[in-house]
């Protein structure tokens, strides 16, 4: 698995878990969860073929026994993935914490962080180290089969969960706290560097957000839904637009002095350029309009749906 190191991670959340994540003024609580339990019945799945010859699988089961269950927990690496927004963040109600992983490795040495190869099928490469192991028997390949198969198992996933861009949290039982059933780590406040509201949120979240930001020295942004890209985009509490682009929140160079959305060297975006005498020119270009005056555009929508076979 080839790693990369993203210096921001984003965790999605719907409102009611954002006061419970900032409950503590030192930290910011995050749930951790054992593979079993997540929403992936496949999870740690991906690691051999399992159309083996039955001596061959029950030697793996041997070796590699009951994989592990760790507190782990999820972060994407992008604060703009729609779908994200809607699942987890509560249809755009919600809030993105975005957070330094830097920060995490130098308060939690011993934790592990991966991105997660989406595959459709488990790679050749631990096969071949379960041949080495069961046909030499030397102890560095049952080695090496123990730690590829864990790795395998938790940084890989199926291809329909690619959209989440998901970067992993593995923790050891000694990170984590155990909170009426649960487990959670708690994030010194160190590693929050910003907080992205949902262009849906309400006006309290709205406050609550803006209130943690300014107590804990992070930026506050509000996402926002554009009328010419499909890409969102932020405003800062400066009023400036900011963008996601090559993995940082950065701020844009032009936008709308209007709605804000980002534009191509200019101060007003396509739809808030249009002018009166636009409005004008398009009306009376638009013959629909002179059959609508003459009472005649019903009709001739019903004309036209029945020529062309469908329905009203």
């Amino acid at each position: 698995m080839v790693e990369s190191m993203p210096s921001k991670i984003y965790k999605y959340m719907g409102p009611e878990v954002l006061t419970k994540a900032f409950s503590d003024e030192d930290y910011c609580g995050l749930k951790c969860s054992y593979p079993k339990d997540f929403n992936d019945p496949y999870e740690l799945f991906l690691t051999i073929d399992y159309q083996q010859d039955p001596e061959l699988l029950a030697y793996y089961q041997d070796v590699v026994g009951k994989l592990p269950q760790l507190p782990t927990t999820c972060f994407s690496k992008s604060p703009i993935i729609i779908p994200m927004w809607a699942h987890y963040a509560h249809n755009h109600c919600g809030v993105v914490v975005e957070i330094d992983e830097e920060q995490i490795t130098k308060h939690f040495p011993e934790i592990g962080f991966g991105d997660i190869d989406y595959i459709d099928q488990a790679s050749d490469d631990l096969q071949s180290t379960l041949d080495r192991a069961y046909g030499i028997g030397k102890y560095r390949y049952h080695y090496m089969l123990q730690r590829g198969v864990f790795s395998a198992a938790y940084y890989t996933k199926h291809t329909c969960w690619s959209y989440e861009q998901e970067r992993r949290l593995v923790a050891g039982e000694n990170d984590v706290k155990d909170f009426k059933g649960m487990k959670i780590l708690k994030l010194p406040i160190d590693c929050v560097t910003s907080l992205i509201s949902g262009c849906n949120s309400t006006s309290d979240t709205e406050q609550i957000v803006s209130s943690l930001a300014s107590k804990h020295g992070a930026e506050h942004y509000k996402m926002k839904i554009g009328k010419s890209s499909t890409n969102p985009y932020f405003v800062g509490s400066n009023d400036h637009s900011y963008e996601f682009k090559n993995g940082i929140i950065s701020k844009c160079e032009s936008y709308c002095v209007s709605c804000k959305e980002p534009t191509e060297e200019t101060d007003v975006c396509p739809w808030c350029a249009i002018e009166e005498h636009h409005t004008k020119s398009a009306a009376s270009q638009n013959p629909m309009r002179m059959l609508d005056r003459l009472g005649l555009l019903d009709q001739y929508y019903k004309d036209m749906n029945a020529s062309s076979g469908k329905k009203k």
